[in-house]
């Protein structure tokens, strides 16, 4: 079986160095470049299956090579290492064609399954998910313009959290997701809220939806650990 290529791209020789060596133990090939004009000279050359960008770096920052990237065509795989708590931000390099973020410091075994998620449910050729004006699965449409969700055609009523929720969930199909990890996506670092602000908006995107908890068709709760969007998602227009 072809190993995955990786391009990890970062200015820190000691994160370089550990991390190559980590994640080729992990299965992948890896090849390092220490600013974004090299990386996208390897990204030419190369062809990775999947970029890890550094988001602060001389020359070019990470998010000026994805602006590039996509800029250009290119829908490779990109997941950003950023230094960013605020929730805003993070959105903000989604929206410019990441597919994924991690924050440092970061487990390199989270990095791990991050990639192998990615990997799963990255279109060749084609946009993220994270960048699709509408998420479609089945009946449920959500509407990332106007921030409205509809099943079966009937808007819901949900609060924005509820939204920002399931816009995050959609954007990471089949994917376990953390309340950890969720409360920091959709909250962020500066709002004071615990684990249990996360389940109480699920509930009530089970209520909306007439999910059954027991018998999910879209939100899977995975005991003692987190939630998981079961069903398949697709861009709508």
């Amino acid at each position: 079986m072809t190993r995955p290529r990786i391009l990890l791209v970062d200015d820190d020789v000691a994160i370089t160095e550990n991390l190559a060596s980590f994640l080729q133990r992990a299965g992948f090939d890896v090849t390092v470049a220490a600013d974004g004009e090299a990386a996208l000279r390897e990204i030419a050359c190369l062809r990775p299956d999947l970029v890890i960008l550094d988001v602060l770096m001389p020359r070019l920052d990470g998010r000026e090579v994805l602006r590039r990237l996509r800029q250009a065509g290119d829908w490779t795989p990109v997941l950003l290492l950023t230094q960013v708590g605020e929730s805003t931000e993070r959105a903000m390099a989604l929206d410019e064609g990441a597919d994924d973020y991690l924050n440092k410091p970061f487990d390199p075994y989270e990095l791990v399954a991050r990639i192998r998620a990615i990997l799963r449910r990255a279109r060749p050729g084609q946009p993220p998910l994270t960048v699709a004006r509408a998420l479609v699965s089945g009946f449920l449409r959500l509407d990332r313009l106007s921030r409205r969700v509809y099943l079966e055609g009937r808007e819901l009523m949900l609060t924005p959290k509820a939204v920002a929720l399931l816009e995050y969930m959609m954007t990471h199909p089949d994917e376990l997701l953390t309340r950890e990890r969720l409360l920091d996506a959709v909250w962020g670092w500066e709002y004071p809220a615990g684990t249990r602000t996360v389940d109480t908006r699920i509930a009530e995107l089970r209520r909306a939806l007439g999910d059954d908890a027991a018998q999910p068709r879209y939100i899977e709760t995975v005991p003692g650990q987190g939630y998981r969007f079961i069903a398949p998602v697709e861009t709508g227009p």
